[in-house]
């Protein structure tokens, strides 16, 4: 199984923004969203769509399918 959980780094290069732009919306630390776009640490629910907001996208684009 391909422990790639979420499409962040994705979803932030389709959208034109940077690790350190979503740290400054979201007020986190930026290595901590750097952890996320790596996939080394996940977001917790509340901030999955916290992050949706922020990129103007549904929550589900910003997971990779479990589906083939």
């Amino acid at each position: 199984m391909n422990k790639d959980i979420n499409r962040l780094k994705v979803v932030l290069a389709e959208k034109k923004h940077t690790n350190k732009w979503l740290a400054k919306q979201l007020g986190k630390d930026p290595g901590t969203v750097s952890k996320w776009c790596t996939n080394t640490m996940q977001p917790n629910l509340e901030t999955l769509v916290k992050i949706a907001e922020c990129l103007d996208v549904d929550v589900k684009d910003l997971l990779w399918s479990i589906k083939e």
